[in-house]
């Protein structure tokens, strides 16, 4: 692949690249941009190559979750206990809608980063088991459990 076929689907596929690395820093779009930037490095650097052996969003995303784990590694700091605020505040209004994004969240870490790609991305599980590096059934049994615990939390919030 030349670099014009390469930086075309590079741009063609940037939004979601960008919604991804976002997601892969915990929502953060600051060290979403930082980590997507080091992943484009990468890649340009052919320090990631693509071998065509699944499709080229796959291969991105799998390149960018692996960017955005080194990335968060390195910067893991810790804060003194005095820091750490206890306690829940009340929020400053009233929740009437379903905040799905919310009650991803509160999925185990697996079951949400499936669902977001399955549903949110469009991926199959076969190629979401490719970027993740899980085995299909693996996936299969996240992406099962993830269903059943958000219809689950549905049925709270509806109640």
């Amino acid at each position: 692949m030349d670099k014009r076929q390469l930086t075309d689907l590079l741009q063609k596929h940037h939004t979601d690249a960008f919604l991804w690395a976002s997601h892969c820093c915990h929502y953060n779009q600051e060290e979403g941009k930082e980590v997507l930037q080091r992943a484009y490095l990468k890649i340009l650097e052919k320090k990631a190559v693509y071998k065509e052996k699944a499709t080229f969003k796959t291969w991105l995303f799998s390149v960018i979750r692996f960017t955005a784990i080194d990335y968060l590694k390195k910067k893991k700091s810790y804060e003194p206990l005095e820091l750490v605020k206890i306690g829940i505040e009340d929020p400053p209004y009233e929740i009437t809608t379903i905040d799905y994004k919310e009650l991803l969240k509160k999925l185990p870490e697996r079951q949400h980063q499936v669902l977001l790609l399955a549903f949110y991305h469009e991926m199959t599980l076969a190629e979401i088991a490719t970027i993740t590096g899980l085995h299909i059934g693996t996936i299969r049994t996240h992406y099962e459990r993830g269903k059943q615990t958000m219809r689950t939390l549905l049925l709270k919030e509806n109640v």
